[in-house]
């Protein structure tokens, strides 16, 4: 399995920040840099350790492949992929903390024209994301850290419960690129802290959104999604393990007592912005 020759028309070595070439199994730069295509279909770009509790697990991916392929969130997606293939007819999207790479594909299916990049620091995460669709390509890399990405390769960016680094988002867009941010709202999944010392969802995580982005990016627009959700028991395990909570086995002690359905809220914003010079 190959990776789509925009994406890697768009990738660089993350050791010396040349151009890369596909060649059998691997990508090389012309310094030699080398990086094996995993049999899986994606490439891992990074050359230091991931910090502990930071790549999603096992355990977590699979949570999140089961609770996603069940549907619950099928809502959010067909906006984001609705509002994403109005914007991109073609070009190339990446979706910054892919994670299984369910938010990435929906947007292909609906643009197109378009290639996408999953972008994640979670390699077991991307076997999946580099299968998710034959217009995908994936690739292992932590977001904090500047982007094996060239710059204004990107026309759309996603970025779905994930990192936000302001300003490699800024600088791989191309001007007048755009950024669709999804972030849960206060009440997301609140019922499951009835059951679950959850963490807590910042309250003024739009406020630091839009702090961390001015200068570089104009809000365009800002759009609620809510709605309700009958969980199995096994769904309310999947939506708590497939998130950061998982790290925090502490907290989950009391997860086996849920015997019955329960009802919750899930409550995001979908942010539109523009990169702006």
């Amino acid at each position: 399995m190959a990776l789509p020759s925009a994406v890697v028309d768009a990738l660089r070595c993350s050791i010396c920040g040349e151009r890369v070439e596909s060649l059998e199994r691997m990508l090389r730069c012309p310094r030699r840099h080398t990086f094996d295509l995993a049999k899986q279909g994606y490439v891992n770009l990074l050359h230091a350790k991931v910090p502990a509790g930071t790549a999603d697990t096992a355990e977590m991916v699979a949570a999140r492949a089961e609770f996603l392929g069940a549907g619950h969130y099928a809502g959010l997606a067909e906006r984001l992929a609705d509002r994403a293939a109005a914007l991109l007819p073609s070009g190339l999207v990446v979706d910054a903390g892919a994670g299984t790479g369910y938010y990435l594909a929906r947007v292909l299916d609906e643009a197109s024209g378009a290639t996408g990049l999953a972008l994640d620091v979670s390699a077991l995460a991307l076997r999946r994301a580099a299968r998710a669709h034959d217009r995908l390509g994936a690739a292992v890399w932590n977001l904090w850290s500047p982007w094996p990405v060239a710059s204004g390769s990107v026309s759309l960016l996603l970025n779905v419960f994930a990192p936000r680094n302001a300003n490699e988002f800024h600088r791989v867009l191309r001007p007048g690129g755009r950024l669709l941010v999804v972030s849960p709202r206060p009440a997301h999944l609140r019922e499951l802290a009835a059951v679950v010392d959850l963490l807590d969802v910042d309250g003024r995580k739009d406020e630091r959104l839009g702090t961390a982005l001015a200068g570089g990016f104009e809000l365009v627009s800002r759009e609620e999604h809510t709605q309700r959700m009958t969980l199995s028991p096994a769904d309310v395990r999947r939506a708590v393990l497939m998130g950061p909570n998982a790290h925090h086995p502490e907290r989950l002690t009391r997860l086996g007592d849920v015997r019955e359905p329960l009802e919750v809220t899930a409550s995001f914003l979908l942010s539109e912005y523009r990169r702006t010079p």
